[in-house]
C-alpha cells in the first residue's frame, strides 16, 4: 500500500536526533560467488568532449581468464592482459586478487583488478553470473564472471541456436565504434555459422554480415572462435574471440583476446520465452548520434542496476512494462547517477522486441540481451535475479523499493523518502494499519522499523509490506535496515544512501501511468479529459528530493501558511523536463499538511506532446511517469528511455562528498 492522497490532521512532534555511525556492507552473500569463473574486463577512458572533439580512448584495457573465489570475500585470478598499445596480450604477473562483499540481495562489489584503489560494483544473479561495472570511478568499464562448467566445457557444449550482441570500442576513434546483433549457430563438432546487422558510429546505415563453418575450439573449458579476417568498417565480427559459456550453456560471453570489444549471447527460447519478475543488468550505451564530422564526439555511458518485468502491469501502455533503474557513470558530463525509467514489452513475447532505440532477444531461461539502433550503439545483459527467502520475521534484501516510482532496490535510497520495505511476517496478521494523521509515530501495531539502529516515522504495516519515512538527517553512504515486529527482530538488509532519489507519485500505485497531479487553478487532479494546457502551472507530487533547507522533524506535517516554515524548500532543487522540453519550476519542496511529501509547482512548456516527465536531482534521475496534455490527451504514453542530456553542471560531484563509495 501506498502513500495515501486523503488530508492528514495536521500537528506536529520532534524525535531526537540519534549518533550516526555508516555500518558495513552486508556481506552474507559472498558464498553467491564462490567457485572458479571465466571472466572478462574492459576498461575504455574516452577523452573528454570538451578537450578532445572525437571522445577517442585515452586509454583501454582487456583483462581476461579465470577467477576464483573462496566463497568467504577473497578472490584470485589468473589473467591476461591486453593494452592499448600494447604489441600481444600478456600473462599477469604478479596474479591479480582481492577482496569482494556481496550482501544477500547479490547486490556488491569487489576490488577492482585493473585500477587499484577502486571496486567493480554490480550484481549476482540466479544462476550465480556477476555483472559489473565501477561506476564510482572516472572511467567506463564492464565486468562479467561466469561459473565454470564441471566437467569442463567442450565442442559439444556449443550447440544449437544463439543470439549475440557485440558493442566493438577497439578503434581509438570513436567515429569507428561499432554495435551488431548476430544469429550464432554451432554444430557442437567445431564449425558455426553466422548471420547479422550492424552499424559503425560515424554513419546511420546498417550492413550485413554472414558467414558459415567458422571454426571454434573449446579448450580447458574456454572457447576461442574465429571469424573472418577484418576487411572494412562493415564487417563487425572479425578475428579471433575468446568465448566462455555458462554451465547450462544457456549463456554466453567474450571478446577479443586483443581488442577492446565485449559480447554477450543467449540460446534462442523453446517456444514463447519467459519474461517477467527481478532482474539483475549491466551494460554500455553510447549516444553517436554526433559521430561523424570532423568535430564528432560520443557521449559513453556505462552501467549496472536492475529492474521488474511485469506482463499485464496497470497503467502500462502497452502488454507488459519494466520499471528499471541504473547506476550510471557518464564521464563527459562528469556525473555519476541514479537512472529509473519504464519501458515496454509485448506479449506473448516470441523471442525479440524492439523499445527505445534498443533490439532485445529474450531467451532460455528469460535471459534478456540487447543490442543498440542507430544513432545508439549499446550493448545490454539482463539476467534473473536471485530468488531470496527466509523464515520468521523476514525482510526481503530485494524488497527495499520507492514508494513513488517502484524503483528496484540497486537504486538506494535518499533523506526524506517513502520506502516499501517488503518480507514476510513483518506485522501482526492483523489487522493491517494505516495511519490517519500527523506526525507518523515509530511504532505501530507493536512494528518499528530500525535504519542504522534508529526508529523511523511508520506510515503502513501489514504482515508483507511495510511503509515507513527516511529521515532527513541520515548523513550515512550505507543504510542498515531491520524490522522490530513485536520484539521480534528480522534479518538486516543494507543499501546504498544517495542525495536524492526521485520518484512521481502516480495514480496507479505502481509508479506507471499518469502522475498524481494537480491542476494549481482549481485542485482537480489531471486527467485525459482534464489535460495540462501549454502555460499552466501544475502540481506535481514527488517524493526523495533528499534534505530540506529548514529543520522539519522526521514524520511532521510540512508546516502551512501563515507559519513562517511554509515553503520549506528542497536543498537539491530538481530539474524538471517535459518531453525533453525543460520547464520553469516555480517551487520544490515539502507539501503541507502531508509529512515527506514534495510539491513541485512546473509551468508546462509550449511544445509539449505526451506529457513524459523528467526529473533531474544533482545524483538522480527519474523518468517513469506522464501528464495528460492537451495535445495528445487521447494519445498512449510511449515508452521512456534516454534521459534529457542537462548541463554538466546538474550533474556535479558533491564538493562534500567522497568522490567514490567505500
Amino acid at each position: 500500500m501506498r502513500l495515501a492522497r486523503a488530508l492528514l490532521v495536521l500537528s506536529a512532534a520532534a524525535w531526537p536526533a540519534a549518533a550516526q555511525t555508516t555500518p558495513l556492507w552486508d556481506s552474507s552473500g559472498d558464498g553467491l560467488l564462490n567457485g572458479t569463473y571465466y571472466f572478462r574486463h574492459v576498461v575504455w577512458d574516452v577523452g573528454n568532449t570538451q578537450l578532445n572533439p572525437l571522445s577517442n580512448l585515452n586509454y583501454a584495457v582487456a583483462l581476461y581468464g579465470t577467477v576464483v573465489f573462496d566463497g568467504k570475500g577473497n578472490y584470485s585470478m589468473t589473467a591476461t592482459e591486453y593494452g592499448l598499445g600494447s604489441k600481444q596480450p600478456t600473462a599477469v604477473t604478479p596474479a591479480p586478487s582481492g577482496t569482494y562483499t556481496i550482501a544477500a540481495s547479490g547486490h556488491g562489489m569487489m576490488d577492482n583488478p585493473i585500477v587499484s584503489g577502486d571496486a567493480v560494483h554490480g550484481v549476482v544473479s540466479a544462476q550465480g553470473i556477476f555483472l559489473g561495472s565501477s561506476t564510482e570511478g572516472s572511467y567506463n568499464d564492464l565486468f562479467i564472471a561466469v561459473p565454470a562448467s564441471s566437467p569442463a566445457a567442450t565442442n559439444a557444449s556449443f550447440s544449437g541456436s544463439y543470439w549475440l550482441s557485440e558493442m566493438d570500442m577497439s578503434n581509438t576513434g570513436s567515429n569507428l565504434w561499432s554495435s551488431s546483433l548476430f544469429s550464432v549457430r554451432p554444430n557442437g563438432a567445431g564449425k558455426v555459422d553466422i548471420t547479422g546487422t550492424g552499424y559503425v558510429a560515424g554513419g546511420s546505415a546498417s550492413a550485413t554480415e554472414s558467414a558459415s563453418a567458422l571454426p571454434y575450439a573449446f579448450t580447458n573449458g574456454a572457447g576461442l572462435v574465429t571469424f573472418p579476417n577484418y576487411a572494412s568498417t562493415a564487417l563487425f565480427l572479425y578475428g579471433a574471440k575468446n568465448l566462455y559459456i555458462s554451465p547450462d550453456g544457456n549463456f554466453i560471453f567474450g571478446g577479443s583476446p586483443a581488442g577492446f570489444d565485449f559480447f554477450v549471447g543467449v540460446r534462442e527460447a523453446s517456444g514463447a520465452s519467459s519474461f517477467t519478475g527481478l532482474y539483475d543488468q549491466a551494460g554500455i550505451a553510447a549516444d553517436v548520434s554526433a559521430a561523424s564530422g570532423s568535430n564528432g564526439y560520443v557521449l559513453l555511458d556505462t552501467y549496472y542496476g536492475s529492474f521488474s518485468a511485469v506482463p499485464g502491469a496497470a497503467g502500462c501502455p502497452a502488454a507488459g512494462c519494466t520499471v528499471e533503474h541504473q547506476r550510471i557513470q557518464d564521464l563527459q558530463y562528469s556525473s555519476v547517477f541514479d537512472f529509473t525509467y519504464f519501458d515496454t514489452f509485448p506479449q506473448p513475447l516470441a523471442g525479440s522486441y524492439t523499445s527505445s532505440g534498443v533490439n532485445y532477444v529474450v531467451g532460455a531461461k528469460g535471459i534478456r540481451i540487447g543490442s543498440g539502433i542507430s544513432p545508439f550503439l549499446a550493448l545490454n545483459v539482463a539476467l534473473p535475479a536471485p530468488n531470496v527467502t527466509g523464515t520468521g520475521v523476514f525482510l526481503s534484501p530485494q524488497g527495499v523499493v520507492n514508494d513513488a516510482s517502484y524503483t528496484p532496490f540497486t537504486a538506494g535510497i535518499a533523506p526524506g523518502e517513502y520506502l516499501v520495505l517488503f518480507g514476510s511476517n513483518l506485522a501482526p496478521t492483523s489487522p493491517s494499519l494505516q495511519v490517519n494523521s500527523v506526525p507518523f509515530q515509530n511504532i505501530l501495531n507493536g512494528v518499528q522499523v530500525l535504519i542504522n539502529g534508529n526508529p523511523v516515522p511508520i506510515y503502513y504495516v501489514s504482515p508483507g509490506q511495510i511503509s515507513v519515512l527516511v529521515p532527513y538527517g541520515i548523513s550515512t553512504s550505507i543504510a542498515q535496515i531491520q524490522v522490530v515486529n513485536n520484539g521480534v527482530k528480522s534479518n538486516s538488509t543494507t543499501v546504498w544512501v544517495n542525495a536524492t532519489s526521485p520518484g512521481v507519485f502516480t495514480q496507479i500505485t505502481n509508479g506507471l501511468g499518469y502522475a498524481a497531479a494537480l491542476h494549481s487553478v482549481d485542485y482537480t487532479p489531471l486527467t485525459p479529459l482534464h489535460p495540462a494546457q501549454p502555460g499552466e502551472i501544475v502540481l506535481l507530487y514527488v517524493g526523495g528530493l533528499g534534505a530540506v533547507d529548514q529543520s522539519v522533524a522526521d514524520g511532521a506535517a510540512a508546516p502551512a501558511p501563515p507559519s513562517p516554515l511554509a515553503n520549506v524548500i528542497s536543498a537539491n532543487a530538481p530539474l524538471v523536463y517535459i518531453d525533453g522540453i525543460q520547464a520553469t519550476v516555480n517551487f520544490a519542496g515539502l507539501a503541507p499538511p502531508f509529512a515527506g511529501l514534495y510539491q513541485l509547482n512546473v509551468v508546462v512548456p509550449t511544445g509539449v506532446t505526451n506529457g513524459a516527465l523528467a526529473i533531474l536531482g544533482p545524483d538522480s534521475t527519474a523518468m517513469q511517469a506522464y501528464i495528460p496534455v492537451a495535445a495528445s490527451s487521447k494519445a498512449k504514453p510511449a515508452a521512456i528511455r534516454r534521459a534529457p542530456r542537462a548541463p554538466a553542471a546538474v550533474h556535479p560531484r558533491l564538493p562534500n562528498s567522497p568522490r567514490r563509495r567505500p
